[in-house]
């Protein structure tokens, strides 16, 4: 009889142990997936909850209305069609043509899901129809109309695609994030609706791309760690590096004879930073390039981001290896990782989480939900980022991204230039991603520039984007820093 007691006992505590385990999934799992599972087309709950909740209101940063519902209970965005095109990827549309935009990845607070039981109580009693909370998020609308201009103005990026992020790197407020082609949400044409260039999809965090030299922040990060003294070294670009049955060239078949690690960055040299991959190996490139989120699956609160790739075959030949020294050989990023990336540099290696909420506020006034920051991970030692700030602020100083620099501000970056296809066709892109090295101007960026002319590199098409990013930061502070 003790020993059947005994065993009572043992199964009451492991189900008791099974259900705690149940209890705390489903907690972990609300806070990480409420809002994919609310956004969900397959949730029956959201829609009756559309049938009888006016949705809440859109702002910007500055109290811009984005979006509100009319007496007619549709869905009106901006009046300026300019101004509604340029946050259309960031907003979504009432069609649902745009996937996991605020209208939709949002609607746990829009359509009032959040409403505490006296809430519910009041609105019973009084008869009063709901409405859903007001979203206030952390975008300068102004300045994402700002940036489609600047794309459109300068002539090697006019009509193309492409993406733009701008993050504050000390609280990972996302400051504007544009993609193109954008379109009116308001009147959505026929052209747009058979557009092959994809104007539904949300550039900045859907797509990853080949990140070119951008990607010699992390090989030069990875050798600072690994190969002691690599930074005293003088390494050699013959302007023609033979891997295997492959030739490494550099853009526009320059040869720079002996360069520092510094200066190979500067001129962005793919000689010596495949040849520095190649003394890496890839286990400890591709350790360092995890270390930068590579491969990780980003589940940030406020936004959907496409996870970023570095191969992890263990079968790679040394062309491979080479060739990922200057982000080329399958390793893909997203425009918002890359900024992401430029900014941990800036913050002393520690890269924030990027936030798109400022703040939820109820209909009644009540602060619903405020956008607490929070640390994504650190990228690598304040060492190695102290060293990567002054190779960043060289490349924009003395080299390739001369392009971006605006009056006085201390500006950081680096450009990069791949080579990809496209529906079988090679495709070229240009990059920039870098930051204001500025506590008082704490801004990164990332500009994306796609289907570049030959000849044209991210410091000919992405650098002029961002210099007239960081123009209007430093003429526009209280914009972006309220």
């Amino acid at each position: 009889m003790k020993r059947q007691r005994k065993g009572f006992k043992r199964l009451a505590l492991f189900m008791f142990l099974l259900f705690f385990l149940l209890a705390a999934y489903s907690g972990y799992s609300i806070i990480t997936y409420g809002n994919r599972w609310f956004a969900s087309s397959h949730n029956p709950r959201l829609k009756r909850q559309k049938e009888n909740v006016i949705a809440g209101d859109i702002l910007d940063r500055n109290g811009i209305v984005l979006a509100t519902t009319d007496e007619q209970g549709n869905r009106v965005y901006q009046p300026d069609q300019a101004s509604r095109e340029a946050v259309v990827h960031i907003l979504g549309d009432a069609a649902g043509h745009v996937a996991n935009g605020v209208e939709s990845f949002q609607t746990g607070y829009l359509y009032g899901f959040h409403a505490t039981f006296p809430e519910l109580l009041h609105g019973f009693f009084t008869g009063e129809e709901r409405k859903g909370d007001t979203i206030y998020l952390t975008v300068d609308s102004k300045l994402c109309t700002h940036i489609v201009q600047a794309f459109n103005g300068i002539s090697t990026s006019r009509g193309h695609n492409g993406a733009v992020v701008v993050m504050n790197y000390l609280t990972g407020e996302v400051i504007a994030e544009v993609s193109l082609p954008e379109f009116d949400p308001q009147a959505v044409e026929s052209s747009v609706l058979s557009s092959t260039h994809q104007p539904f999809w949300n550039r900045a965090v859907q797509s990853v791309y080949p990140p070119g030299s951008t990607f010699k922040i992390v090989t030069a990060a990875s050798a600072l760690q690994n190969l002691t003294g690599i930074d005293e070294e003088f390494l050699e670009c013959t302007g023609n590096l033979a891997v295997g049955s492959h030739s490494i060239r550099d853009f526009a078949g320059s040869t720079h004879g002996l360069l520092t690690l510094k200066q190979a960055f500067g001129v962005s040299c793919n000689n010596i930073y495949a040849s520095v991959a190649l003394r890496l190996t890839d286990q400890k490139l591709r350790r360092t390039a995890e270390q930068f989120g590579f491969n990780d699956n980003f589940l940030f609160r406020d936004l959907v981001v496409e996870n970023s790739h570095y191969p992890q075959s263990s079968r790679r030949s040394e062309w491979e290896i080479g060739a990922s020294g200057f982000g080329q050989s399958s390793i893909a990023a997203s425009p918002i990782h890359m900024c992401m990336i430029a900014g941990s540099v800036a913050c002393d290696g520690t890269a924030m989480e990027p936030i798109l909420i400022q703040r939820v506020v109820s209909p009644a006034g009540t602060e619903r939900m405020n956008g607490e920051k929070r640390v994504y991970r650190h990228m690598m030692d304040s060492q190695t980022a102290q060293t990567l700030q002054d190779y960043m602020r060289y490349a924009v100083a003395n080299g390739t991204g001369s392009r971006a620099l605006t009056g006085s501000l201390p500006v950081c970056g680096k450009t990069g230039t791949a080579e990809s296809t496209l529906n079988g066709a090679p495709v070229n892109y240009g990059w920039f991603i870098g930051y204001i090295d500025s506590e008082t101007l704490p801004f990164s960026v990332c500009v994306l520039v796609e289907g570049i002319a030959d000849g044209q590199g991210g410091g000919s098409t992405a650098a002029p984007i961002a210099r007239e990013i960081f123009s209007y930061l430093m003429l526009h502070p209280d914009r972006v820093l309220n």
